[in-house]
């Protein structure tokens, strides 16, 4: 496997992003973000790259006269536009996808960290984006190997999606905070997916909620808004996107509980700083802590 990563500039490449927008968030997506749009930003402070498998361009004679569109297929992407945060300029990725055959070799991640280096270039500390607390896996990604950070919830932020993947759930999305420039991040982004809170501060957590298995779905059980702790841990299953395929009622109800949840103690000042996945349990935990 041979993956190369790139910045995208023309409009043949804004068109091959849009064509994989489409296949990774599935028929009938028409939220697309169109050519117009990705190369008025990328002119104009967006950022834009590329993944490219380059495996079928090696196999290939290259005594053939292949143009790199023929040789090579995009597998990932991630876009991000100009922002203001109290006045500050920001970056907020708006996308960042990746091929379902390419999901598990870590191209999400370098896509991330190239865009911080573009980031940092550019004399900014922040990047935003909103991901779907739900998604263990995305989680996963931002808190354990990127040091995300959230204290913000937003209830059906994008209203109904025409994605077969989120159809038919409310839109509620986590507002990830990847301050680039802080310690926390560097020590993430060094030592991969190590943790870095030590064993006693998980241990003190008190859960919010609990997790009880019904057949082959776990559901939250035992849900406590009361509760005053420092830390707290808030737990989720994985496969949340498979639920949402075949048993809307129960992702249904997982989404207004953790909502309930999230809303709750945000506005308390406790804010959400990682997340530990417990892949032999099929669940994943939110750590919450109030400074």
């Amino acid at each position: 496997m041979s993956i190369t990563y790139r910045d995208l500039t023309t409009l043949e490449e804004f068109a091959r992003v849009v064509e994989l927008e489409r296949a990774i968030w599935g028929p009938g997506y028409d939220e697309v973000v169109p050519v117009p749009i990705l190369a008025v930003t990328v002119k104009r402070g967006g950022i834009l790259i590329g993944a490219f498998d380059e495996s079928r361009a090696e196999s290939r004679d290259e005594s053939r006269a292949e143009s790199r569109g023929d040789s090579e297929r995009m597998i990932g992407f991630v876009y991000s536009l100009p922002g203001l945060r109290e006045g500050q300029p920001t970056q907020w990725s708006h996308m960042l996808g990746v091929a379902d055959d390419f999901r598990s070799a870590g191209v999400g991640r370098e896509l991330k960290l190239l865009q911080r280096e573009r980031t940092l270039a550019m004399g900014l500390d922040l990047i935003e984006w909103t991901y779907d607390p739900m998604q263990a896996m995305n989680a996963h990604l931002n808190f354990a190997k990127l040091g995300v950070v959230v204290e913000e919830y937003e209830e059906n932020v994008y209203g109904e999606s025409t994605s077969p993947l989120h159809r038919g759930n409310p839109t509620d999305r986590f507002v990830a905070e990847w301050w680039v420039r802080r310690p926390h991040v560097e020590r993430r982004i060094a030592q991969r997916a190590r943790f870095l809170i030590r064993t006693s501060e998980i241990a003190d957590a008190v859960p919010i909620n609990e997790i009880a298995a019904i057949g082959e779905w776990l559901e939250s059980v035992d849900v406590d808004l009361s509760l005053d702790a420092r830390r707290l841990l808030v737990h989720i299953p994985m496969g949340f996107t498979d639920m949402l395929a075949r048993n809307a009622e129960l992702a249904l109800a997982w989404r207004i509980c953790t909502r309930a949840i999230f809303t709750t103690y945000f506005d308390r000042g406790y804010r959400a700083v990682d997340f530990l996945l417990d892949r032999a349990g099929r669940q994943g935990s939110y750590l919450l802590i109030k400074d």
